[in-house]
């Protein structure tokens, strides 16, 4: 089944329509100021613990660890025996693929988008950020375009498998209060996408794969002010 597919059953569970979806993550959550810490209850800034399941796959995984990082070197090996051996043509695509993930990382540096969020913890993405292991301890969340807004769904607590099938509605953000962006509007092909805050705040989540369907989505929107 196709990625489109799964979501369009993941919604059905959900019984909601949705726009466009995608599995998302966060990076890790800062530690917050003591007020700030203290007036939200002291909620919980990381996700649950893997359960046996999952840890018995971790151990069982680290046999091969040798192998994946020998691996990733030979990969590494075989990459720069390409470009060594590359034709012309072939070096001077490389050479604007390389220019261009450099101008990616530093309009990413240059505009904060290296954080989780914009910093401001009395914002509406701060506060909502302090929240989010207390909707559900789980790691990722499957985020939804709807007509009304966002929605986002998880497991309640932290699952190694069956996400799908455990999942429930954690979150709901009105369209008159946050919006999903592509914060570089297609030109730089990445796993970002924002939450962004009718106060200017935003929070910044990692798509699985690049060009998710919500990236294709976001792409068929009108641009801001257009």
């Amino acid at each position: 089944m196709t990625s489109r597919g799964k979501q369009r059953g993941a919604t059905q569970r959900l019984g909601i329509h949705a726009e466009a979806g995608a599995w998302c993550t966060i990076g890790k959550i800062p530690q917050p100021p003591a007020d700030v810490l203290h007036a939200a209850g002291t909620p919980r800034l990381r996700p649950g613990r893997l359960r046996p399941l999952g840890m018995a796959g971790a151990v069982l995984a680290v046999p091969f660890m040798p192998l994946l990082m020998l691996l990733t070197l030979l990969s590494n090996a075989e990459e720069a025996v390409k470009r060594s051996l590359a034709t012309e043509d072939e070096k001077e695509r490389l050479r604007v693929q390389d220019e261009g993930d450099k101008r990616r990382d530093a309009t990413i540096a240059e505009r904060g988008l290296d954080r989780v969020f914009d910093g401001n913890w009395h914002g509406n993405a701060g506060q909502f950020l302090l929240r989010w292991y207390s909707h559900s301890t789980h790691h990722q969340r499957l985020i939804l375009a709807t007509q009304d807004g966002i929605v986002l769904a998880a497991p309640p607590q932290r699952v190694t498998v069956g996400r799908v099938k455990r999942m429930q509605i954690v979150a709901r953000l009105p369209a008159t209060e946050a919006t999903l962006v592509d914060p570089f509007f297609g030109e730089f092909e990445t796993r970002m996408v924002l939450i962004r805050f009718r106060d200017g705040s935003w929070l910044r989540v990692e798509t699985e794969e690049p060009r998710s369907d919500l990236h294709t989505y976001l792409l068929r929107q009108p641009l801001p002010n257009s």
